[in-house]
């Protein structure tokens, strides 16, 4: 089976709810741990708190698409979209060695 997937904390895939306040409105999001921690890097890297960097987000898709469908998987997506790019980054990741192994 897969190693890397399975031996994962389980504090990674634990579910938190968070309060925030998003333009104005009082509102709760409830993501993976691993999100939030992802989440919570990039708005660091931006030199904002957590909330504002979200605020700023949804600003942003509200701008762009009229409205803000399903917040809550565009913060997971985007988390996936950020993880991608730093692996990119770091090609000496893939040659750690495969993710799966081969069950024989």
């Amino acid at each position: 089976m897969c190693h890397l997937f399975a031996h994962q904390p389980q504090r990674d895939y634990e579910s938190q709810t968070r309060s925030l306040r998003i333009g104005g409105h009082c509102t709760s999001i409830r993501l993976e741990m691993s999100f939030w921690d992802t989440l919570e890097e990039i708005a660091a890297k931006e030199n904002m708190s957590l909330g504002k960097f979200l605020t700023a987000l949804h600003s942003e898709v509200l701008n762009h698409h009229g409205e803000v469908n399903n917040f809550a998987s565009l913060l997971r997506c985007s988390c996936l979209i950020y993880r991608s790019r730093i692996i990119a980054a770091a090609p000496d990741f893939r040659a750690a060695g495969p993710l799966l192994d081969a069950a024989e």
